[in-house]
């Protein structure tokens, strides 16, 4: 029995995609993919789950992009929950729902929180400048300011978090920030807001986290929440001056909207009350706490890291404000998936959309799972490209889960017409892999390794392909026609398991499977009993997986290709103001030379750090440079670059950086070499 029996219930969550634009595999990976295999996982052993998702329709995001269209926040929300919405059915996402935030229930579900945490007298009321565009005549939320971050020095934060180094900020924190109505600096002006004391609930939040820690929480999902605790929580602004969202319901908050950290997760609570109602349940039993452990719910939030703060100090303070719900046990953060060398970016184009994908790779729902279950990015950020996509749908679903599949089936039907005899998994230590394979995969998705548990799954068809070969019954058919069929049949039954361990993670290949198999069954639960009666019949042997041919990829290559063309052309570039002048004779302290790096490593324990030794003309010296996200470090060996040899050395994660080297970097953060146009000696003198 796992840790995860001893609840009644379950109620999983994903996280609300913002209603702004369409799905990328990049959300896939971070929070569907993992809940939905979970979810199928969970109804396999029958347990009573609901599975709850729905469009976040008032983010900041959503007014920025009908400024930016010329339309309304209705007609982009709209819009978009119908692309999410039909993307999400098509790709098999199987959500008991999917809502909306705009929908009347979850309107009067958040003014009711809203409300019973303000008699409580729960909030902190004060007034405190705010940012306020002049020429736009409006307080601006957390997302309509951009500026530096005071934290990882990248422009482009935003008010309240920084998505490069994903710290939580407050739009004071920002470094010369800007208005993204009017690009001008912002004024400060005052007005009163509803603060929630997260600083009252640190104490109680880190006892809840260390709890959470015993539970086994993810280390990177830990990490980032006792970082937060480390620096001291401060009260988190519950209101905004927006004219779109959720009304404040008090009188005095007239033209004030909820933040919509407040009201988005309660967006679970309010889908699961209108699933509830259409479908004749009691949603209480499915958030609030019950009087007898043993009716005890388990809430399991997934998400991507950059949800990490709200999930884990935001909405949990919330709901222990409140003091009816059940707080997560668990909040399975992945972290983020990059494509093709780069990092996903919606404003470049970078990103292979789902939407896309569906048209262009019809029927090719499973393939897409596979394939991004077997790289998620479950504890550091992982890389999807075009040609691992090939790779491992022709080397590991074709060659291995398929081929074992169809090699069975073709013989069954060539020796025996496809009718069995009745009998079972006869052979131990075959019987003792299945076995294993139940436990392990069991194991690894309750602990929520669902690569570890893909891993399992493909193991076990591996392990048919090997008892296939060594038994040879092509071979041994003519003159041991019953011993044949006894192999035939045990790899058989083996499928018939493989069918039912795919479910979580090939559904439609499982059906497949089970069609071949001649099983009447829409789903085959963990505990029923895999039996073939005498004379059962089999089915035409088909196809689980076709190859992708090399043209296939090329062709999604050249289209990326050609949206980094279009995304290029179209913007603007930003160019960074000048500093400051400064005299000839400041500059020509600075002795900057070509050299070429000799060695590369990256630094242990870090994201964005490399050891590079380089060549300088002058002696062979160390340099610490903060470029691990941008080149790996056996492809920039023999590269020349330009170095600044005079910079007093600084120990950096105790390593003597003896130097700097110069790097060009754009406006999306993106570097690349400042290096001579043709080779030079080492220690040339760059002037």
């Amino acid at each position: 029995m796992s840790e995860l029996d001893r609840f009644k219930r379950y109620t999983v969550t994903s996280a609300l995609p913002y209603a702004n634009g369409p799905l990328h595999i990049g959300h896939l990976a971070g929070a569907y993919i993992p809940a939905d295999t979970f979810v199928r996982h969970l109804r396999l052993k029958k347990k009573d789950v609901v599975y709850i998702c729905g469009s976040d329709e008032h983010g900041a995001a959503i007014t920025i992009k009908a400024k930016k269209e010329g339309t309304t926040p209705q007609e982009i929300i709209d819009k978009y929950h119908t692309i999410i919405k039909k993307s999400f059915e098509e790709f098999g996402i199987a959500f008991n729902i999917y809502h909306r935030t705009s929908s009347p229930v979850h309107h009067d579900l958040s003014k009711e929180f809203f409300l019973n945490l303000y008699e409580k007298g729960e909030f902190v009321e004060k007034e405190s400048e705010q940012y306020y565009d002049e020429e736009f005549d409006q307080f601006l939320a957390d997302r309509y300011i951009v500026g530096t971050c005071p934290n990882c020095k990248s422009d482009g934060a935003y008010g309240d978090q920084c998505e490069k180094c994903g710290t939580s900020l407050n739009p004071t924190d920002l470094i010369n920030p800007k208005s993204t109505l009017s690009g001008k600096p912002p004024v400060l002006k005052t007005t009163k807001h509803w603060y929630l004391p997260l600083d009252k609930y640190q104490p109680w939040l880190e006892e809840w986290l260390l709890e959470g820690k015993k539970n086994k929480w993810k280390t990177n999902v830990y990490g980032q929440c006792s970082s937060w605790l480390k620096s001291g929580l401060q009260p988190r602004s519950m209101t905004r001056d927006l004219d779109w969202g959720i009304d404040v319901p008090l009188e005095e908050a007239k033209g004030k909207k909820l933040y919509v950290w407040m009201d988005a997760p309660i967006g679970y609570i309010s889908a699961t009350k209108q699933w509830a109602e259409d479908n004749g349940k009691d949603w209480q039993l499915y958030w609030k706490k019950q009087q007898n452990e043993e009716d005890e719910t388990c809430l399991i939030h997934f998400i991507g890291k950059d949800n990490i703060v709200f999930h884990c100090i935001t909405f949990p303070s919330i709901l222990h404000a409140h003091g009816e719900y059940v707080l997560p046990q668990n909040v399975p953060a992945n972290e983020f998936l990059n494509l093709e060398g780069d990092k996903l970016s919606t404003s470049r184009n970078h990103a292979v959309w789902l939407h896309e994908y569906l048209e262009e790779f019809h029927g090719k729902q499973d393939e897409l799972r596979y394939v991004l279950t077997s790289i998620l990015p479950e504890t550091s950020d992982s890389e999807f490209t075009w040609k691992d996509y090939q790779a491992r749908v022709n080397n590991e679903l074709v060659a291995i889960l398929g081929n074992f599949v169809n090699r069975v089936m073709i013989l069954m039907h060539k020796y025996y017409e496809g009718k069995l005899s009745g009998a079972g998994l006869n052979d131990r230590d075959l019987n003792a892999e299945v076995i294993k394979a139940y436990s392990d995969i069991e194991e690894s998705i309750e602990t929520y390794k669902f690569r570890q548990a893909l891993a399992s799954l493909i193991d076990l068809a591996r392990t048919g392909n090997k008892y296939l070969t060594e038994k040879e019954p092509w071979k041994t058919f003519k003159t041991d026609e019953e011993g044949t069929r006894e192999v035939l049949e045990n790899c058989l039954y083996l499928i018939g398991h493989l069918g039912r361990l795919m479910q979580p993670f090939l559904p439609n290949a499982s059906k497949k499977v089970f069609g071949m198999l001649n099983l009447d069954k829409k789903v085959l639960f963990y505990d029923e009993e895999i039996k073939f009666g005498n004379g059962h019949q089999l089915n035409a042997a088909s196809l689980l997986f076709e190859k992708v041919e090399d043209d296939v990829i090329e062709k999604q290559l050249q289209k990326l290709a050609k949206k980094a063309e279009e995304t290029a052309a179209a913007k603007p570039v930003e160019v960074v103001p000048a500093k400051e002048n400064i005299s000839y004779e400041t500059f020509s302290t600075m002795d900057i030379r070509v050299g070429t790096i000799l060695e590369a490593e990256k630094v242990a324990k870090t994201k964005k750090l490399l050891k590079l030794k380089i060549d300088t003309g002058i002696d062979q010296r160390t340099v610490v440079s903060g470029i691990a996200e941008f080149f790996e470090p056996e492809a920039i060996i023999g590269k020349q670059v330009s170095i600044l040899v005079n910079l007093e050395p600084r120990e950096i994660k105790g390593i003597l950086s003896q130097g700097m080297i110069l790097m060009a970097e754009d406006v999306d953060g993106k570097l690349s070499f400042v290096s001579p146009s043709a080779t030079v000696g080492n220690g040339s003198v760059v002037r």
